[in-house]
């Protein structure tokens, strides 16, 4: 019995529309994609469930970042980071 594609790891997607979708990837997350490419990604997306796992996951990170970014790191760790970092950089 053949596995099936939705059960390919991530590692394993090699296709020649794994690796286009990987040099436009940045374009397609920022919505800079021209349409009609942004809609063959989408499509070899839902055929492809690595790209699909990765383009998710990369979305996910940003927001997380962007979520994370927008709080204050309070002053105590600010402090503490900025002490630890001068010790460890002397000369750098």
């Amino acid at each position: 019995m053949e596995k099936d594609e939705k059960e390919t790891p991530v590692f394993a997607c090699q296709r020649m529309e794994c690796k286009e979708l990987l040099e436009r990837l940045s374009e397609y997350i920022d919505g800079e994609l021209d349409p009609k490419l942004c809609a063959d990604l989408e499509k070899h997306m839902a055929e492809c469930n690595p790209c699909l796992i990765f383009v998710n996951t990369i979305k996910k990170t940003i927001s997380l970042f962007k979520y994370a970014s927008s709080e204050p790191l309070p002053k105590e760790v600010h402090l503490r980071l900025h002490d630890y970092l001068k010790k460890k950089c002397q000369g750098c």
